[in-house]
């Protein structure tokens, strides 16, 4: 199918456009989806999971009218345009759907071929995933010209970057259709090819995990590792900070298909981070990481 046939993405209440996982991460893409004036079916297997992200999705757009970002008005109208619900069936008519589950590839393999049964044959099939081969995902399904990554960053309201990722078999018509969706969500795409943790994690998680090790061997302790990137490369956050605001099992779990693809070692998960993730401290969602973070009132 080239770029003249494929379908336009136009969601509408009757046709949205699919969120599956109302996480962090796909709560976020829901909010920007219906900023930006898109219909959206935010899907997830518990009505608890759905109210967490209801609840997020209201305070995040209160924050932005708070900003001046939004009117109140802008802001109830980009809540009202989703829906939140445990039924995927009114996806069947979806001219898109963007997976956002935990970055495990059975459990996105079992998504993707439930979406591929579900939706038109025309419809486009999207990851968020950060570090999963397209290639892969795509090979599930009946149409892996029309699959497609588009990684997103946290917090997704705020950061501006989309990681746009071709498989072997993405078409241009799909390459160019998210790409003009990306533009019209306000974010800036960037064209990646396939590859274990594409570019961003590919790089990020290394330094991640090296400052883990420093940790780990004595070498300085998280606040002084995070201090020398802060005041030494003017970052503005340490690693070992942003390793707790993106979660310590989402880093291991990324680690873990890093080390798998690649077969490098230098991708090994840092031992003093597993350990971590067995205890429970995941960061900032759990209440202690690296760091401690007291209960918000």
């Amino acid at each position: 199918m080239d770029a003249a046939h494929q379908p336009a993405i136009n969601p509408s209440p009757a046709h949205p456009i699919g969120v599956l996982g109302s996480g962090t991460m796909g709560s976020g893409i829901a909010h920007v989806f219906a900023r930006s004036g898109f219909s959206v079916l935010l899907c997830d297997l518990a009505e608890a999971q759905l109210d967490r992200a209801r609840q997020s999705i209201t305070a995040n757009l209160a924050r932005e009218v708070k900003k001046a970002k939004l009117t109140e008005a802008e802001a109830a109208a980009a809540l009202a345009r989703i829906t939140f619900s445990t039924d995927r069936s009114p996806l069947q008519a979806s001219p898109l759907a963007v997976e956002a589950a935990t970055e495990r590839f059975e459990l996105k393999r079992e998504i993707f071929a439930a979406l591929d049964d579900l939706l038109p044959a025309e419809a486009i099939l999207a990851t968020n995933t950060s570090s999963i081969s397209i290639t892969r995902l795509a090979a599930v399904t009946r149409r892996p010209d029309r699959v497609i990554g588009m990684h997103f960053f946290n917090p997704v309201p705020v950061m501006a970057l989309v990681e746009i990722i071709r498989g072997l078999q993405t078409s241009a018509s799909t390459f160019a259709a998210i790409e003009q969706l990306s533009r019209a969500l306000g974010k800036q795409p960037i064209a990646v090819n396939d590859a274990p943790g594409f570019v961003s994690n590919r790089v990020l998680m290394p330094l991640i995990n090296e400052a883990a090790y420093a940790v780990m061997e004595g070498v300085a302790t998280a606040e002084a590792v995070d201090q020398v990137f802060q005041l030494g490369m003017a970052h503005p956050m340490g690693p070992l900070t942003l390793a707790d605001f993106i979660g310590l099992d989402v880093c291991v779990d990324i680690l873990r298909v890093l080390h798998e693809g690649h077969g490098d070692p230098k991708f090994r998960p840092c031992p003093l981070m597993v350990r971590m993730v067995q205890a429970g401290w995941l960061g900032r969602k759990s209440g202690r990481g690296f760091y401690e973070y007291p209960a918000q009132k």
